[in-house]
């Protein structure tokens, strides 16, 4: 269990949740694991299946506490909330926020310069730990021009700009991906990010691990009560979470993109368990799927120091943690919205 900005995650699989008094009891096969008074929570997320006390969740509702429910694996269950709970007032603060051009415009700017940002320090760590192996010239240019991209992205008047330098700082960062590929080259050559359907072997893995990423980001709004399905960079459109997909940018090259490449660099997976078929199009068996749901489940387990707040988390957390501190910027609380920034 980890306490984070007065929300209490459960992250035990086999963990229970009961009340004793005025605190909740976590137990992991009727051991007690940990305990916290409930006046200092303002929410509680639970990543098992065992389930909560009755009357834990009666006096969570009574104190106006959020209980979310997600599966180990990530995926959004349901939210149990009292008569009266602050998630209508705050989306509606989203939705004023979304009509707002220039509060629109600046968590937008700060969602793309957190992408631009990671993806250059991707490209940093590969000069630094294999300048060996790569162009180190190529990949250095690269990486100074994306470095330039941050001051337009910041400069940017309007999103229509500000989506036109982040297609080009993203055109930058994929023209070198193929240099982060250090084996099996035969099998993982990248040359330039398609999909819809993806045409090659890392494209296939990039969309599946991004669709995993969306789904853990589309949680985590649902668990402080946002509304994924809104956002301020992509548009609107039925049934697309477009909040999830602006939250995602800062996350893609530091947390997807170096997953992936360590499956390859690694050689974890290998390239027989692609197939293409006539129209190009390059799927993954089961056996590969099953792997890469475990891998995924493995790396959200390693632990960082999150840059805002500067406490040691799982990397499964980082969605949680920024759409705790959007939530809180959409209240007044923040001045700004705190991008994820990896070094």
């Amino acid at each position: 269990m980890k306490k984070l900005l007065n929300t209490l995650y459960v992250t035990s699989e086999n963990s229970y949740l009961a009340l004793d008094g005025e605190n909740i009891v976590v137990l992991d096969d009727k051991t007690e694991v940990g305990r916290l008074p409930l006046h200092n929570l303002e929410g509680i997320v639970s990543f098992g299946y065992r389930g909560t006390s009755p009357a834990l969740m009666g006096a969570c509702a009574e104190r106006n506490i959020s209980l979310c429910y997600v599966s180990p694996q990530g995926k959004f269950l349901a939210r149990v909330t009292g008569r009266t709970k602050g998630n209508v007032i705050l989306r509606k603060q989203q939705y004023a926020s979304i009509q707002d051009d220039n509060i629109g415009l600046n968590i937008a700017k700060n969602c793309i310069t957190g992408k631009v940002y990671n993806a250059r320090w991707v490209l940093e760590r590969a000069i630094r730990d294999h300048s060996m192996q790569i162009d180190t010239e190529k990949v250095k240019n690269a990486s100074e021009k994306l470095n330039n991209s941050l001051e337009l992205i910041r400069n940017s008047q309007s999103k229509e700009q500000l989506r036109g330098y982040e297609g080009e700082a993203a055109s930058i960062y994929f023209g070198v991906f193929d240099e982060l590929i250090l084996q099996q080259k035969k099998d993982f050559r990248f040359q330039g990010r398609n999909k819809r359907p993806p045409m090659d072997n890392v494209n296939a893995l990039l969309s599946f691990v991004y669709t995993l990423l969306t789904t853990n980001i589309t949680s985590a709004l649902e668990c402080v009560g946002l509304d994924p399905y809104m956002g301020y960079l992509h548009t609107d459109r039925p049934g697309r979470t477009s909040l999830s997909l602006d939250l995602i940018e800062e996350l893609r090259a530091v947390l997807a993109d170096r997953f992936v490449l360590s499956l390859i660099n690694k050689k974890i997976i290998s390239g027989k368990n692609f197939t293409q078929k006539e129209n190009g199009a390059v799927l993954m068996d089961n056996d590969l799927r099953k792997k890469l749901l475990t891998e995924w489940q493995n790396k959200k387990k390693e632990t960082l120091t999150h840059p805002y707040l500067k406490e040691k988390i799982e990397w499964g957390m980082v969605p949680y943690v920024q759409a705790m501190l959007l939530a809180r910027y959409l209240r007044g609380d923040l001045d700004g919205y705190p991008v994820f920034l990896w070094k």
